[in-house]
């Protein structure tokens, strides 16, 4: 795992990307403007024997971008890791930096893209860029349970469970909710943390506690 993640750091695959993550790190948001952002990939997050794998859209410009870990420091963070607590895979509710004390407990948290993109909207040629760091943390960690944060992560963890000779077809349609079964592994689907959809209440704290409770009994 330590090599997975010196590879995903030291990736410079997507120029589109590169530009970006760098140019937001260089800029920073007003409120941030004293810290010195992290500006580059992501690698994944959280227990290595886990028992259940959170994959989401990519990293925040200021959240993940800035602090070094993936869904720390932002709203979608907020919501991840409350949820994650509540069901008993993190010892706190809070990921606010590297240093905040945070450790998941039978959970492993990862993106389909690992760098900021623009719009928070990458490409599949770009995910289908990040897919063999993804496969190679399937087959590294034990957990055969996926939540999947939005549909872009339910795209991207079927192809890459196809990598791994696990397919399913017809291609199931993404909906909040979905429990897929693919080869050993279960999906199960929810609505992204993002600020689109939790502001306007497209996902509630019951709603995501609702995945997070299904996730559990299926370990």
């Amino acid at each position: 795992m330590k090599a997975l993640e010196k590879r995903v750091i030291a990736c410079r695959a997507c120029p589109r990307l590169v530009a970006h993550r760098e140019d937001m790190a260089a800029q920073r948001r007003k409120a941030y403007a004293t810290e010195t952002y992290w500006g580059r990939p992501l690698p994944g997050f959280g227990d290595r024997n886990a028992r259940i794998i959170v994959c989401g859209l990519a990293p925040a410009a200021h959240g993940g971008n800035r602090t070094g870990r993936v869904f720390t420091g932002d709203r979608s963070g907020d919501w991840l890791y409350r949820a994650l607590h509540k069901a008993g895979l993190a010892n706190q509710p809070e990921a606010v930096s590297v240093d905040d004390g945070l450790v998941l407990h039978g959970a492993w948290v990862t993106v389909a893209v690992r760098c900021a993109p623009p719009d928070n909207k990458p490409t599949p040629a770009e995910r289908d860029t990040c897919q063999p760091f993804l496969v190679e943390e399937l087959r590294l960690l034990p957990a055969r349970v996926v939540v999947c944060l939005g549909g872009f992560a339910l795209d991207a963890m079927l192809a890459a469970l196809a990598t791994l000779g696990h397919q399913r077809k017809p291609k199931p349609k993404f909906a909040h909710g979905l429990e897929v079964t693919v080869g050993p592994y279960t999906l199960v689907c929810s609505y992204h943390v993002s600020q689109q959809n939790t502001f306007t209440g497209r996902l509630t704290e019951p709603m995501l506690d609702a995945v997070f409770a299904l996730a559990n009994s299926r370990t």
